[in-house]
Parts: structure tokens; sequence; C-alpha cells
């Protein structure tokens, strides 16, 4: 077809042909390129086979967007601590969200924090997913209501207690709670809108449930979205992973992903312009 993107077929048969034969002959088909690696926890991935869209940080619409970075999650006296206290020791997750915290304060970019409460009412949903229903059944992230900070203090639903400085600040904005994963229940898009923000960096817990839903639904909102692979952390059982299958879909929904020291001095950069 005339005018087409796309190369000939024939010219592309030639390429599949000469790198078959580089491989057989152990060529590689580009010397100089870089080794092939998937994206992982500490490291971005180089060559992988998957397109490379990329994240620019701006300084007048980017923002840092973190998920639950509460004490049931983060804290080892919190309920999930059993499981998800691997995968955020590997990964350094609350060093790394707290490194996110303060680069925020040194430049000014701007946070919002996408938390997760349970009511009493909510309590009496009449059917729930399967972690819902474990979410429930532990108490994870109770609070009496809505108008009632009663026993909030130091709970599992209170943030991580050296996060404090940097959320409760009177700049980081916190959004209503979203109740199942996603933001799709709570107000998170509206005030990244009303404060003109178009790009996020994400991080925050857990990997494969609230902060991949985030991910998800904040693409679909029209986002440009990264997230910083080892600020965030997932369950692991005898038999399922939730970090490793959230990487996966990170690495192919998101714009970029990256590691946090990568993140921190992209942030500095684009605000010593």
């Amino acid at each position: 077809m005339l005018n087409s993107p796309y190369p000939p077929k024939s010219f592309l048969k030639l390429i599949v042909t000469a790198t078959a034969i580089f491989a057989c002959v152990g060529i590689p088909a580009d010397a100089d390129a870089p080794k092939a690696r998937a994206a992982s926890a500490k490291l971005p991935p180089v060559n992988d086979g998957l397109p490379m869209p990329g994240f620019v940080v701006t300084t007048d619409g980017t923002a840092i967007v973190v998920t639950d970075p509460q004490n049931d999650f983060l804290s080892p006296d919190g309920v999930t601590w059993g499981v998800v206290g691997q995968s955020i020791t590997e990964n350094g997750t609350v060093e790394n969200i707290g490194d996110l915290f303060q680069v925020a304060e040194e430049t000014g970019m701007p946070v919002f924090i996408s938390p997760h409460y349970y009511y009493e009412h909510d309590h009496e949903w009449k059917f729930e997913g399967t972690l819902e229903s474990l979410m429930h059944a532990i108490g994870m992230f109770d609070r009496p209501s809505a108008l009632d900070l009663e026993g909030f203090e130091g709970s599992g639903a209170d943030w991580l207690e050296e996060y404090k400085p940097y959320i409760e600040n009177g700049k980081t904005v916190v959004t209503s709670p979203h109740k199942v994963y996603g933001p799709d229940s709570n107000d998170l898009v509206l005030q990244l809108r009303k404060a003109g923000i178009d790009k996020v960096i994400l991080a925050g817990m857990s990997s494969n449930l609230c902060t991949e839903s985030h991910m998800r639904s904040l693409v679909e909102a029209g986002f440009e979205v990264m997230v910083v692979t080892d600020a965030t952390a997932g369950a692991i059982t005898e038999h399922y992973n939730g970090y490793d299958a959230s990487l996966t879909n990170f690495r192919m929904i998101a714009s970029a992903v990256d590691n946090t020291e990568n993140t921190v001095e992209s942030i500095r950069a684009a605000y010593r312009k």
C-alpha cells in the first residue's frame, strides 16, 4: 500500500531471517545494544521487546499520588504484615515512599493521598469480592464512622508515623476514601483535575490491588501515569505473588516504570530548570 507507515513484508522477513542467522552463529543482531532486561522492583526495563513511551516530569502539571500509606499495610504491627512484609522489606517500600514525600516537600511538587477506610456501615455490605471479604474479616482500615476519629490515632487506618509530617503539612491533598481498590469510589480524579494535574507519579500500597487499580482508572481517565516500582509492594502467599503480577501490568499499561532513585532525580532535575 502506498504511503504505508509499515515496512513491506519482504523487508520484515529479511530482518527476521538475519536475526535468526546471527543468533545461530552467536553474533548479536546489534552488538552495541544493551543487554535485554525486564522491569524489576529496583531496575527499569531495557530492550524488553515493548515500547518505551517515557514520562517527562513537569513542574506545572505533575503530581505524586500515594495509595494507602497506612499502618495496616506498612507497619510490622499492621494486620497484613504477615503477607506483605516480605515484599515491603525486599523493595524498601517504606523508605522509598518516604523519599518521594521528601522530594515533594523540597521542590513543592503536589502530593495527593488516596486512603482506604471502612466504616461500620461498610460491614453491612450484602456481597464482597475475595479480598474485600478478608479485609472486613480482619478489621483492616476500620474507623467508627466518617464523622468520628475516636481511636484513629495509631490505629491500622492511621498514617505510618514517619509520614505524618508530610501528609499533615497543610499542603498535601487527602481525598475521600476509596472503598474497594480504585479511585472510582472517591474524589481523586476530581481533585487532580481541579489542581490542573494531568501527569501522575504513582506509588503506595498494595501493588496488585489499590495501586494497580488506581493506575488503570487514571489511564482510562486520560492521565499520563508512571509507577515507581520499588515504592509499592504486594502480598506473597504460598500460591500467589501479588507483586510479580502487578509488575507485569505496570510495565504493559503505564507510560513508564522506574525506581525511586531515578524518579527522585528526575523530579529534582525538573525543578532545577
